[in-house]
């Protein structure tokens, strides 16, 4: 654990943490409202916390080679993630006739 200083694994850590807290106010929001469509942004936002925490597993283990492909899985979810959140943002747009 010597990768990252200890403020730094404090914000690592309360980061994910509040992404965690983020996706049940929007699935509890969506609730609310009765808006199915807010689940959607939940799920959407689950990629980036596996980025998330692939970084943390990553530099828990000290950036070690051995767990390279953290690294890739890490980018790969990131991507996965922006699509998706973009998508699910889209669809809570209203619609012209809503409008």
């Amino acid at each position: 654990m010597h990768a990252l200083s200890l403020p730094t694994w404090w914000i690592h850590i309360a980061s994910v943490l509040e992404w965690m807290l983020a996706i049940a106010a929007i699935v509890r929001w969506g609730e609310r409202r009765h808006e199915p469509q807010w689940r959607w942004l939940a799920l959407a936002m689950l990629p980036a916390l596996l980025s998330a925490m692939a970084a943390c597993t990553w530099h828990l283990f000290d950036n070690t080679e051995a767990l390279r492909g953290l690294v890739v899985f890490q980018a790969f979810t990131t991507l996965v993630g922006n699509i998706a959140l973009a998508v699910a943002g889209w669809q809570l747009l209203p619609s012209p006739r809503q409008a």
